[in-house]
């Protein structure tokens, strides 16, 4: 069935530069504004002294701006990685959705946003080849440093809608678990497994507080009933699933 054309308005913002040469798009990422408004935000990112941007602003109401052209590089992602690409900025599309953040109270996400939301993303990914695996959160690719969306953010809503790779988290029993200062093969299997998936992780068999900060991430998109760094039973499994289920040759 043919999707009705979105209705986008357009606010250019200074804040892009060009992709990198010979760089596709693989990611589409996805962030909360964490700002009093989504007019503050949309200022912020149209600021060409703050140095920030997106591709897309979507605010609660639901209404969709873009900010920057898709072919350019828009400057959301800032220091990140994932399954070793540094320069997330050039392969990927930034959607901020706005919600005041953690900070600020963190409200849920209302449904005429998430549904603008699913509507853009959907648009998005029939221009481009963006495996399932590559829809990400900003706390994906920058954990410990960045934790939006957060664990609010409906991601099974968008795998229903054909977004995202996904599968029903483990329930949370009780069992053995790794945590801050943990060693051996289990924290390595564990840490060979979230760089398996994507994530920026050394394989030393240390439970350190880069491991710590990996697990919240993967929490916040993938278990987000608790997300407290911990990987109990719950979390290990899930990982294991969301592994699994990937196609052949990685997430991307």
């Amino acid at each position: 069935m043919t999707r009705p054309p979105l209705i986008i308005r357009n606010r250019p913002s200074p804040n892009f530069d060009a992709r990198a040469a010979g760089i596709s798009v693989k990611i589409l990422l996805l962030h909360y504004t964490g700002m009093d408004s989504a007019e503050a935000a949309c200022a912020r990112l149209c600021d060409r002294h703050a140095k920030v941007s997106s591709h897309y602003l979507v605010d609660e109401a639901g209404m969709i701006t873009r900010l920057v052209p898709e072919g350019k590089r828009a400057w959301h992602a800032g220091v990140s990685s994932w399954r070793g690409e540094t320069d997330i900025n050039s392969v990927s599309i930034g959607i901020e959705i706005h919600n005041p953040g953690h900070e600020l109270g963190y409200p849920p996400f209302p449904d005429a946003q998430m549904k603008a939301v699913i509507a853009l993303c959907q648009d998005i990914l029939s221009r481009h080849q963006i495996a399932p695996a590559g829809v990400l959160a900003h706390s994906d690719v920058a954990p410990g440093r960045k934790i939006d969306p957060g664990e609010k953010f409906d991601w099974a809503r968008l795998h229903a809608a054909g977004i995202g790779h996904w599968v029903a988290p483990e329930p949370i029993t009780a069992g053995p678990s790794l945590r801050l200062g943990d060693k051996g093969d289990g924290v390595l299997a564990l840490q060979r497994a979230l760089a398996a998936y994507g994530y920026g992780l050394d394989q030393t068999g240390c439970f350190d507080q880069r491991t710590m900060d990996v697990v919240a991430a993967f929490q916040r998109h993938f278990r987000p009933e608790r997300v407290d760094g911990v990987a109990d039973v719950s979390t290990i499994e899930t990982l294991r699933r969301l592994n699994d289920a990937l196609p052949a040759g990685g997430s991307l």
